[in-house]
């Protein structure tokens, strides 16, 4: 029963879940390298605009304006990112527009060395040319995770807007037909959670696995385990 409960733990879509350091369990979204991709690169658009203005202000100031253009120049290139992901909540500006956020791997809000961790170490994900090795790390990895982040031990994630438990289906609570460990548990209330944002193959497949452990046709076993997480949580 255990293997085959991490079996659908791991085959639930792109989720990880985390232990805070005050015991509280999250269930985060990792955020994939396309909407990385899009967060960067308005976060580079702003920070041309960023430098255009700034360079058209100190242009007319002749060698004192190219050294204060110089420093600007080295504070928004390298400071920009940090900055914004340490005071607001894991959030530049690219992330905030398209809902993500960057996060320790316990779901703590990033510090300062990390954010100069993942960021710094830019330069190698760039290498050869164009995010080449971040883009191979980010697509290998099953958190979505570059070079950086694996220094820094940081995670890109989604932003969760509604902090209120899903709702499980309706369901008749019944008794698991063995024992489970808190794992499992967990795993089988995430499935029911998760119901309404898994297609009726999915959740089949993913329900078919454990079919025999709960002692009922691949068909029934959506319908079992919907039941076992009622028990589970309680009455609504």
């Amino acid at each position: 029963m255990t293997s085959a409960l991490s079996a659908t733990t791991a085959l639930l879509d792109n989720t990880l879940r985390v232990e805070t350091p005050e015991g509280i369990d999250l269930l985060l979204h990792p955020a994939g390298l396309v909407p990385r991709a899009l967060a960067f690169a308005l976060d580079l658009l702003i920070r041309g605009a960023i430098l255009a203005i700034l360079g058209f202000a100190f242009a007319s100031l002749g060698k004192f304006g190219m050294g204060v253009g110089a420093l600007l120049l080295f504070l928004v290139q390298w400071w920009y990112m940090v900055l914004f992901e340490v005071l607001n909540q894991g959030r530049t500006p690219g992330k905030q527009w398209l809902g993500l956020r960057v996060i320790h791997d316990d779901g703590t809000p990033v510090g300062w060395a990390s954010s100069l961790t993942r960021n710094l170490l830019r330069f190698v994900d760039m290498l050869p040319f164009g995010y080449f090795l971040g883009s191979l790390c980010c697509l290998w990895h099953p958190s979505f995770k570059r070079l950086g982040d694996l220094a820094a031990g940081t995670v890109v994630v989604y932003r969760e807007r509604n902090i209120s438990a899903p709702a499980l289906p309706a369901a008749e609570a019944v008794a698991s037909p063995l024992p489970l460990t808190l794992a499992e548990q967990h795993a089988l209330i995430a499935f029911a959670e998760r119901h309404s944002t898994l297609s009726a193959e999915r959740r089949l497949e993913l329900a078919s696995i454990l079919a025999e452990a709960l002692q009922v046709a691949p068909a029934q076993a959506e319908t079992r385990i919907h039941g076992i997480a009622r028990s589970l949580v309680g009455p609504a």
